[in-house]
């Protein structure tokens, strides 16, 4: 989370992304797809400097008017539409006056998305179905509750 959008926050975020390679490899053909800031291009080259490797395409404007975009605005508009949703979740919030006040409904509005909110595209079935959480829970206040409760028992088995 920042206020801005700059170089350095760019190379950590596809750090990020490519930590999910580290232990294997990073594909040949790993390319990411962006939005035209410059920015993923100066971290692309930071990351070949430490040998890490993979492709930038960047889908530019709002129309197709050429074949990059064409072909993968598709996917830039799954992006899109995420940020849409949360900003639609969070708009109501009229902000936060921590780090941390922020970083909770980040939490919040992961856990909801991922574990607990069924989506239209998925037939109404949310993308990641924990049977302990859905499995007799009529009310999402009761799925929220096993969803806490299940998190809280991974981090007691990790201890």
């Amino acid at each position: 989370m920042s206020d801005k959008r700059n170089t350095e926050l760019a190379i950590r975020a596809i750090h990020d992304v490519l930590d999910h390679y580290i232990a294997s490899e990073i594909p040949e053909d790993l390319n990411l797809i962006v939005d035209g800031n410059p920015i993923y291009k100066l971290a692309q080259h930071f990351l070949a400097q430490h040998d890490l490797n993979f492709d930038i395409t960047q889908v530019i404007g709002l129309t197709n008017q050429d074949e990059i975009s064409r072909q993968y605005r598709p996917l830039k508009q799954i992006i899109e539409r995420l940020n849409r949703t949360y900003k639609g979740n969070y708009r109501g919030t009229h902000g936060f006056k921590s780090q941390n006040g922020a970083r909770a409904h980040v939490a919040c509005f992961t856990a909801c998305f991922n574990f607990l909110r069924p989506h239209q595209s998925l037939d109404g079935e949310v993308p990641v179905r924990i049977p302990f959480v859905h499995d007799d829970a009529k009310t999402m206040p009761d799925k929220w509750i096993r969803l806490l409760s299940f998190g809280n028992s991974v981090l007691q088995y990790q201890d």
